[in-house]
C-alpha cells in the first residue's frame, strides 16, 4: 500500500513551509527595453545573413558620411575648395548671387548719394550738375552699377567730375568688381576642368579571381581604358580592407593593408594602352597565405583598387576607384584574352572584358600548397666517382683513400665537391 500523505509530510515541520502570495500586478507599463547597440562593421557574431555593406561603391564614390561635426569653420577657412566641392545647382546659385547681390548693393549706394545730393530733385533743371547724368531713380542706379562692374559703359548715364564720393564709389566698385569675377570664374573654370569624368572612362573587371600562374596562386582583377588619348604615368595600388583585432583585444575596424601589386619590381606602373590583367601574388607577406577557397566564402573583407594618373590631353591628374566584395572574388577563374593581331593593328574587343572562364586550380591555401609542392619534389643527386684512370679500391681494403675523393655510395654529392 502507498504511504498515506500525512506519513510522507509527518518529517517536515510546518515552520518550514511559508504561506504562498500571487505576485502582485504592476501599477504602471514597465519601461521599453534598451535599444540594442549597433554592431560595428565586419565584428563578426552569430545571426543571420545580413547584406555587406559597401566601404567603396563600384564606381568609385566612397560610401563614408561625416557626422557631428562641430568645427565647422575650417571649411570657411579654404573657402574656395569649399565652393568647387559644391553640388552644381548650388555652385550656380552662388556664382548668380555673388553678382546680383554685389550689383543691387552699389545700386542702392549710387541711388543714396544721389538723392542725399537732391539730383533727384533736379532732373528737368539744365543748370544742375549732378554726380551721374540720366540718374533718375533706383533702376537707373542698379543700371549703372551693373555697367561700372562689368565695364560695358554704354555712355548714357556718365560719372562728372563735380562729385568726389561718387568717384571714390567708382574706384571701390571696379576693384571689388574684378575680386569678385577673378574668385567666381576661377571656381567655375576649376570645377568645369576637373578630371572627374575622366575616370568614367577607365573600366575595371566586375569580378577579381584566384588562379594559378607559374604555379603560385595568384589574385587578379583587369583595368582598361577606353579613350584613345591615354593615361600618363599611370599606376596601380590595392588595398585589403578588413575588421580586425589585435592580441590586446583591440577591434580595429575597417582596417587597411596594403597588397602587393609589384611595387618591388615596378609593375604596379603601368603602360595602359590595352586592357592590363592586374596580378597580386600570394606569398608569405601577403594576407591571403592561409585563405583556402572554403575560408574565401565566409570571409568579409573588401579589395579597393585605385588607378591613378595624368590625363594626355589637359595634364591634370586623374584617380579611378572600385572595390570587389569577398562574393565577387572567383576562385579557380582566368580572364579571357581581349587583344588580336589584325592587318597592321591589334584590336581588343571589349565586349569580353569582363568573361572568366574556370580553369583547375587547387582548393588549398597557398601555404598548404607550397607545402605540398615541397614535399612532392624530388632532389636531384649528384654521384661522386673516381677520376678517370684511377683504379677502385679492393673491397675490404683498409687505411685512408690514396685520393682526396671517396665514392659516396647512397649520399648527396654537390657538383662542386666533384670539381674539387
Amino acid at each position: 500500500q502507498s504511504p498515506q500523505f500525512g506519513e510522507v509530510m509527518a518529517p517536515f515541520p510546518p515552520s518550514q513551509f511559508t504561506q504562498f502570495e500571487p505576485p502582485s500586478l504592476p501599477t504602471q507599463a514597465p519601461p521599453p527595453p534598451p535599444t540594442p547597440k549597433r554592431r560595428p562593421w565586419g565584428a563578426g557574431g552569430s545571426g543571420g545573413a545580413r547584406k555587406r555593406q559597401r566601404y567603396v561603391e563600384k564606381d568609385g564614390k566612397c560610401n563614408v558620411q561625416h557626422g557631428n561635426v562641430r568645427e565647422t569653420y575650417r571649411y570657411l577657412t579654404d573657402i574656395f575648395t569649399t565652393l568647387v566641392d559644391l553640388k552644381w545647382r548650388f555652385s550656380l546659385l552662388i556664382f548668380i548671387l555673388a553678382y546680383a547681390l554685389t550689383w543691387l548693393f552699389f545700386g542702392l549706394i549710387w541711388w543714396v548719394i544721389a538723392y542725399s545730393r537732391g539730383d533727384l530733385e533736379h532732373l528737368g533743371d539744365g543748370s544742375w550738375t549732378p554726380c551721374v547724368n540720366n540718374l533718375n531713380g533706383f533702376v537707373s542706379a542698379f543700371l549703372f552699377s551693373i555697367e561700372t562692374e562689368t565695364t560695358i559703359g554704354y555712355g548714357h548715364r556718365v560719372i562728372t567730375d563735380t562729385c568726389p564720393e561718387g568717384i571714390v564709389l567708382l574706384l571701390l566698385q571696379a576693384i571689388l568688381g574684378s575680386m569678385v569675377n577673378a574668385f567666381m570664374v576661377g571656381c567655375m573654370f576649376v570645377k568645369i576642368s576637373q578630371p572627374n569624368k575622366r575616370a568614367e572612362t577607365l573600366v575595371f573587371s566586375s569580378h577579381a579571381v584566384v588562379s594559378l600562374r607559374d604555379d603560385r596562386l595568384c589574385l587578379m582583377f583587369r583595368v582598361g581604358d577606353l579613350r584613345d588619348s591615354h593615361i600618363v604615368e599611370a599606376s596601380i595600388r590595392a588595398k585589403l580592407i578588413q575588421s580586425k583585432q589585435t592580441q590586446e583585444g583591440e577591434f580595429i575596424p575597417l582596417d587597411q593593408t596594403d597588397l602587393s601589386v609589384g611595387f618591388e619590381t615596378g609593375d604596379d606602373r603601368l603602360f595602359l594602352v590595352s586592357p592590363l590583367i592586374i596580378s597580386h601574388e600570394i606569398d608569405e607577406r601577403s594576407p591571403f597565405w592561409d585563405v583556402s577557397r572554403g575560408q574565401l566564402e565566409r570571409d568579409d573583407f573588401e579589395i579597393v583598387v585605385i588607378l591613378e594618373g595624368m590625363v594626355e590631353a589637359t595634364g591634370m591628374t586623374c584617380q579611378a576607384r572600385s572595390s570587389y566584395l569577398a562574393d565577387e572574388v572567383l576562385w579557380g577563374h582566368r580572364f579571357t584574352p581581349l587583344l588580336s593581331l589584325e592587318e597592321g593593328f591589334y584590336e581588343v574587343d571589349y565586349g569580353g572584358f569582363h568573361h572568366t572562364v574556370p580553369v583547375r586550380t587547387p582548393a588549398c591555401s597557398a601555404r598548404q600548397l607550397r607545402r605540398a609542392a615541397a614535399r612532392t619534389a624530388t632532389p636531384t643527386l649528384h654521384w661522386s666517382s673516381p677520376p678517370p684512370g684511377r683504379r677502385r679500391r679492393p673491397a675490404g681494403a683498409r687505411g685512408p683513400p690514396k685520393s682526396p675523393l671517396r665514392r659516396a655510395t647512397g649520399t648527396l654529392a654537390s657538383p662542386e665537391s666533384q670539381r674539387g
